[in-house]
């Protein structure tokens, strides 16, 4: 694992192979970070076949430095932009999970040209004010807007996650589905039916913005992880299809 420093002193962790081009990005999801099963699989998978990968956890994640609770949509952008600029050369393809969708989108609209395609899995765009905000019962609103942060019970995780106003109000600054999207590369879209965190009408709305190449995938019996043998093979084989399409 190596470590690299931002201009505001914090670090951001990240794993990278060398390979052949266009290399791929990996992006996680809220709270998670590059340990996780689809990551790893991915990079076993990118490593033996030779292909460029990257992977990394963002500010108040995994062994990146920093408070979570002072992280925003703005603040993980801006991470993994920089992480995409210093890091990386030519043509990527972006694989974002969960939130990293979210990050992927921004980041496309910022950096186009070096985009060769992106795989979404269970994306999550606009998840502060499309899936959460409307959620949440009103005492965690309130406590939100009046004392600044509410804790979330998860499943994923046996501490609940703090849920800052500071989130809330930068993810609105965000918002991408309001909005037509002009990508001028492929787009895959997988999506499990039985995601308790993402509708499958969410991903289907995505795919409707988007003004380009993009396929959904939907999956009838998988949940928001995406993590079982059957999806690990399914996402290894849509990222192999897109790389066929790009070369």
């Amino acid at each position: 694992m190596a470590q690299l420093k931002r201009d505001d002193g914090e670090t951001i962790a990240y794993e990278q192979r060398a390979g052949k081009a266009p290399g791929i990005v990996w992006l996680g999801g809220f709270k998670s970070d590059m340990t996780g099963t689809k990551a790893t699989a991915l990079d076993a998978t990118a490593t033996r076949k030779g292909r460029a990968f990257l992977r990394f956890d963002y500010f108040g994640h995994g062994q990146s430095s920093g408070d979570f609770r002072k992280g925003t949509i703005t603040r993980w952008r801006n991470d993994a932009l920089d992480v995409f600029n210093r890091l990386t050369q030519g043509p990527q393809i972006l694989v974002g999970s969960s939130m990293g969708g979210w990050i992927s989108l921004l980041l496309a609209r910022l950096q186009p040209e070096r985009i060769a395609g992106m795989l979404l899995i269970a994306p999550a765009p606009d998840f502060t004010e499309a899936l959460m905000w409307p959620s949440l019962p009103e005492d965690a609103k309130r406590q939100i807007t009046e004392q600044g942060e509410w804790s979330w019970p998860s499943e994923y995780g046996q501490e609940p996650y703090p849920i800052t106003r500071v989130l809330i109000e930068d993810g609105r600054n965000n918002l991408i589905l309001r909005d037509h999207l002009k990508l001028p590369f492929p787009v895959r879209i997988l999506q499990g039916m039985q995601d308790p965190d993402v509708p499958w009408s969410h991903a289907m709305k995505l795919a409707d913005v988007i003004d380009g190449d993009v396929r959904l995938t939907l999956i009838k019996n998988g949940d928001h992880r995406l993590s079982t043998p059957r999806d690990l093979t399914l996402i290894e084989e849509t990222l192999a299809g897109l790389i066929a399409e790009i070369e």
